[in-house]
């Protein structure tokens, strides 16, 4: 192998790992772009199931920054718990426990955290 072929494997080589790095940063770009705003706060939300064998239609969705908007953050709960309800059941339809439409002084707020509790309805 002559010095020529191996400058060319080390910038071929260069080229392959900018690339994957590229790319691999375009998925991470792209995943903070979906985000949703609600009263223009990002809030993070996490829908899971209360006991996935048992009941698996029962949830919960816990909103953290809560003290940013009330409103936001109930409205960020709502949208958190129907994206949960559509990927696992197909349907957007939702029996709240506690939810959205509660009366604020029936929340359950700790911690900068806003809880809601709720079921949802197989289509």
């Amino acid at each position: 192998m002559n010095w020529s072929t191996v400058g060319r494997i080390r910038s071929g080589t260069c080229v392959a790992i900018t690339a994957v790095a590229l790319v691999s940063a375009c998925g991470t770009i792209t995943k903070s772009s979906d985000r949703v705003q609600f009263e223009g706060n990002f809030f993070r939300a996490k829908a899971r199931p209360v006991d996935k064998k048992k009941a698996p239609t029962d949830f919960t969705v816990v909103v953290n920054g809560v003290s940013q908007s009330l409103n936001g953050a109930r409205e960020a709960g709502r949208y958190e718990g129907t994206k949960y309800c559509i990927e696992q059941f197909g349907s957007s339809r939702i029996e709240w426990k506690v939810g959205p439409d509660t009366e604020p002084d029936q929340l359950q707020i700790s911690d900068d955290k806003l809880s809601f509790a709720g079921t949802c309805q197989r289509p």
